[in-house]
């Protein structure tokens, strides 16, 4: 027997609030859901699964519009792919241009907390406090403006 889960039920389970969900179904993001005979919503495994891959495409960066136009390609044309996995090619290859991105943000604020680390030893000061990346002094040339001045800043 397939689950029938109520949209309250489904907004907790899924983390998406009732709003959203009645929003996905009326901008064509889910397909219209099934009702019980009182009016009520009732979703089965597989709407939440289409609704988890959608909060998926979404929390990665995916514009509505895109998501949209995904779910129109699924529903009106389900045996051809081709447009479909285009898209989300075009999609990974931006989520991975960010990731990229954030990865070398993370590698300077690692490089600041180094950076801190050695102030705190040497118990100087960052007066400057944030160098541009380009600029950003090596642990070495760090090491030597201590020797010379005995401050960093």
């Amino acid at each position: 027997m397939e689950t029938e889960l109520t949209i309250q039920q489904v907004a907790n389970s899924t983390g998406l609030s009732v709003h959203t969900l009645r929003y996905y179904e009326r901008n064509g993001l889910i397909a219209p859901i099934d009702r019980a005979a009182n009016g009520h919503r009732r979703y089965s495994d597989q709407n939440i699964a289409w609704i988890e891959f959608l909060t998926k495409l979404r929390t990665t960066g995916m514009p509505i519009r895109q998501m949209q136009q995904f779910a129109a390609l699924v529903r009106e044309r389900p045996d051809e792919v081709q447009e479909r996995r285009i898209l989300l090619e075009v999609h990974r290859s931006a989520v991975q241009k960010h990731m990229d991105q954030l990865s070398h943000h993370l590698a300077v604020i690692d490089w600041k907390i180094q950076h801190y680390q050695e102030l705190e030893k040497a118990r100087g000061s960052d007066q400057d406090c944030i160098y541009p990346v380009q600029e950003q002094p090596t642990t070495s040339s760090i090491s030597e403006k201590r020797a010379r001045t005995g401050s960093i800043s």
